[in-house]
């Protein structure tokens, strides 16, 4: 069974988190809610999730790390350092690395990150990354990275990430079963 980690910090986007760890866990993707500001995370709009672990609990072995987004949680992502010894490593590794809206920005494009890749990110945070190339579509894979724009994408973004760690099959029976339009 393949595993991902989601990353939660406090000010994070609650669409693309909970949309995310929904759409995997539908997919039969192990599925772990990370607290990077603790156990009780609290969303940009004062939904709060309580994190299956801390930050320093996190399992070691993964498939893939999702980093939603909303810019106080993709800051609190990007100033933790072992949320980002994890990226960095899960990213080394190969593995996929997720992210969407304010985090492309904040959190791989302020470590540098991207490297050559293609990225999308939410309107103005292309900004804050100083290599890859920005595209101005919705959902975008590259290789292990996959970047979306923002809240209104969260359901394409989710299902990218399932079609690459789960196949074209699971993604479509959960496109099917969740009534997406397209």
């Amino acid at each position: 069974m393949k595993r991902a980690v989601v990353l939660l910090a406090d000010g994070f986007e609650e669409v693309e988190a909970v949309t995310a760890i929904d759409f995997l866990r539908r997919a039969d993707v192990e599925t772990v809610i990370v607290g990077v500001t603790g156990i009780d995370v609290e969303g940009g709009h004062a939904i709060r999730v309580r994190a299956d672990c801390r930050i320093d609990a996190v399992p070691q072995e993964l498939d893939a790390v999702v980093i939603p987004g909303g810019a106080g949680g993709a800051a609190n992502i990007a100033s933790s350092a072992p949320a980002m010894e994890l990226i960095r490593r899960a990213d080394g590794q190969g593995r996929l690395v997720a992210a969407i809206c304010a985090a492309p920005g904040l959190v791989l494009g302020a470590h540098d990150l991207i490297g050559t890749r293609t990225f999308t990110c939410y309107p103005g945070f292309e900004s804050h990354v100083t290599s890859g190339s920005f595209v101005e579509d919705r959902v975008v894979v590259d290789g292990n990275l996959i970047t979306s724009r923002g809240p209104g994408t969260a359901a394409e973004f989710a299902l990218a990430v399932v079609r690459y760690l789960a196949g074209a099959d699971a993604a479509a029976d959960l496109h099917e079963r969740t009534l997406q339009a397209g």
